[in-house]
């Protein structure tokens, strides 16, 4: 005889926690959604064992392919602070391809991964929405992703999410560090505000505070939580517009590592990239958060993007064709914020004025 209790019905995966029923009606709710991002190698259709991509009738001759992966950090628990989960889904989008950008390739579809401890429908419907104006954006399918419900795993109403996005370029044509080269021109393309980086530190600046997300963020219109909520920027239309303007060298996506550490990974040891803090103002959220948080500005710089989501470097002798190009296009608040220098000694990155984005007591 067993030692264990016997159950008075039969146990069903509803009853250990897991929906199934809900998960079907979450695929066919997100289903038109991403039906919206079919393009030419995509039809858009969900449901197979996997997603399918056509490169031939995407245009390609002789591809490479670029793949990348991230996740949206804590923003998310921010998101569930303020009940805002849309833009997640934009973010998660961003900075994936953005990524695929920066080596020169053009996104071409992308998966999804949505895990929570029991599924909420609706949250979960409002994040793959958020993918799918994130897809649209960039010209970039949604062909298939993984909605996991796993009891016991994750807290009550949490969840997390990653992104997977495949791009490709013409071979010959993608970006290395080896292209960079003295004299080159940084074209600065500017954030939508804190992005998906850093969002620890904003969660202990707003603890420490003691302000509220629905408190004013300083800019006069919008809320502290709806300023951190900005969704994540895509410089789809904005990279192409610079290769097609001019001779781009290189593309840093300012990520995680802030200013100081992502712009040396896109050109070699030789070279410094010298930055001019004057050439921009810092935004009202990073004040407020350099304020708050009494941040050192070095500390703010290698944390967050501080108001610039991208460089684009380009030859100078392309530079007026390219920022131009950029202006009068999707990027018209975009600035030449500094250049390339031959390095010896000394650091990589190189900031001057840069007292002008100091608040230090």
């Amino acid at each position: 005889m067993s030692d264990h209790p016997s159950s008075s019905k039969p146990l069903s995966y509803r009853d250990a926690g897991v929906d199934i029923d809900a998960g079907d009606a979450l695929v066919r709710t997100i289903g038109p959604h991403a039906a919206r991002t079919r393009r030419p190698g995509a039809d858009g259709a969900l449901g197979g064992f996997g997603g399918l991509f056509d490169l031939r009738a995407a245009g390609f001759e002789d591809p490479v392919l670029v793949a990348a992966t991230d996740g949206v950090g804590t923003k998310l628990e921010l998101a569930r602070a303020a009940g805002n989960y849309r833009g997640l889904g934009i973010d998660l989008v961003a900075m994936c391809v953005n990524d695929i950008m920066a080596q020169g390739a053009v996104p071409l579809f992308f998966l999804d991964y949505f895990a929570t401890g029991k599924l909420d429908p609706d949250i979960a419907a409002d994040v793959v929405a958020g993918i799918a104006d994130g897809c649209v954006a960039c010209e970039c399918a949604l062909i298939g992703g993984e909605t996991a419900e796993m009891p016991g795993v994750y807290p009550a109403g949490g969840f997390d999410l990653a992104g997977f996005a495949v791009g490709a370029a013409e071979r010959g044509t993608l970006l290395s560090s080896d292209l960079p080269s003295a004299g080159d021109v940084a074209i600065a393309l500017p954030s939508s505000g804190v992005h998906s980086n850093g969002y620890s530190l904003v969660r202990r600046t707003i603890e420490i505070s003691g302000i509220t997300l629905d408190a004013p963020s300083g800019d006069g219109q919008l809320s502290l939580g709806e300023t951190l909520m900005l969704p994540t920027r895509i410089y789809h239309h904005s990279t192409r517009a610079a290769h097609a303007a001019g001779t781009v060298s290189g593309v840093c996506h300012v990520t995680g590592g802030g200013l100081v550490e992502n712009p040396p990974r896109v050109f070699n040891d030789d070279l410094a990239l010298r930055l001019d803090c004057s050439s921009w103002h810092l935004p009202p959220i990073f004040t407020w958060l350099q304020e708050q948080g009494r941040v050192k500005v070095m500390e703010m710089l290698r944390t967050f993007n501080c108001g610039i989501g991208m460089l684009i470097l380009v030859r100078a002798d392309d530079a007026d064709a390219v920022l131009t190009a950029l202006q009068t296009g999707p990027e018209p608040d975009a600035w030449i914020a500094g250049d390339l220098q031959p390095r010896s000694d000394g650091p990589s990155m190189i900031f001057d004025h840069l007292d002008r984005l100091s608040t230090e007591p």
